[in-house]
């Protein structure tokens, strides 16, 4: 595939992922935190079935498969039940900002383990990314400990999860640049993580689904946006140009928390868009830090 054509594909990954938090929690609220992610990832698999395919895995390097599922699929548990289980939906929309630290820990990942090259200039670029985050959680007071501590232990499992998760997404781009060789599991992987999801929601007492007109078109645009979002950013990183879509991935918490914030009616304050931009900062000094090297 042209590369140009690769990239432009990958770009297109990062505007259809801006949509997810907003619309992955206005589903859970109606479909629940489990139930919600199991059908919206029921259906992006089927959905790429009928458009994408299904691969052949026979000829996947068995790292890649391993490896490349499990990660995945612990990913997208840690980001949608994060999203489902927040408190509020302020928080599940702070939950998607502390999600936003994978960009720097993808490149963090590569210099630990890829060999990438590097500056100085990565260490602050990473302590400003945490820096956002922190100040983000902090509220109207900014850096707070006190009240960041508040706000974690009113959601720990939310909050924990968004954390996890971001370092499990980067160790997942690491490993398919690594190893995947030209292989694009995305169907499968969506498909696995929608297994897993039904097995945690028949095991598990939840409260039932709760259809409407607008959770139904949400679950639909969710399941759109997942499916063709992952499998056009697995063939940018795969044939496009990878710094070129890495920095241009460091813009998406901020458009990602415009989105949210009108997808779910919730005003943000002036300390969070300060937070928000402190984090594409870092990322962007992580990404220019190994640029020239």
């Amino acid at each position: 595939m042209n590369k140009k054509r690769a990239t432009l594909i990958g770009l297109i990954a990062i505007v259809l992922w801006s949509t997810m938090v907003g619309l992955i929690r206005a589903v859970s609220e109606g479909l629940g935190a489990v139930g919600g992610a199991a059908m919206i990832y029921t259906l992006s698999g089927i959905l790429l079935v009928l458009t994408v395919g299904f691969p052949d895995i026979r000829r996947f390097p068995r790292g890649y498969l391993l490896a490349g599922s499990i990660l995945f699929v612990c990913y997208e548990l840690c980001l949608a039940l994060s999203l489902g289980y927040a408190g509020t939906r302020q928080q599940a929309i702070e939950v998607g900002m502390v999600n936003y630290l994978w960009p720097s820990m993808t490149i963090l990942f590569a210099i630990l383990f890829n060999g990438q090259k590097t500056t100085f200039w990565v260490v602050p670029g990473l302590l400003l990314a945490i820096a956002g985050v922190s100040w983000v959680l902090g509220g109207e007071q900014g850096i707070n400990l006190h009240d960041i501590r508040q706000n974690v232990l009113s959601s720990p499992l939310s909050y924990s999860l968004a954390f996890i998760g971001a370092f499990i997404w980067a160790a997942y781009c690491t490993v398919t640049r690594k190893y995947a060789k030209g292989s694009n599991g995305i169907t499968l992987f969506i498909l696995l993580t929608a297994a897993t999801l039904w097995v945690k929601f028949l095991l598990s007492d939840h409260p039932p689904m709760q259809f409407s007109v607008p959770v139904v078109i949400k679950l639909a645009l969710t399941a759109i946006a997942l499916g063709f979002g992952y499998a056009a950013w697995n063939t940018g990183i795969l044939h496009g140009h990878v710094a070129v879509l890495a920095a241009a991935s460091y813009f998406t918490p901020v458009l990602s928390s415009a989105l949210a914030a009108v997808v779910l009616n919730a005003p943000l304050s002036f300390s969070f868009w300060q937070g928000a931009f402190m984090v594409c900062a870092g990322s962007l000094l992580c990404w220019w830090a190994t640029r020239d090297t």
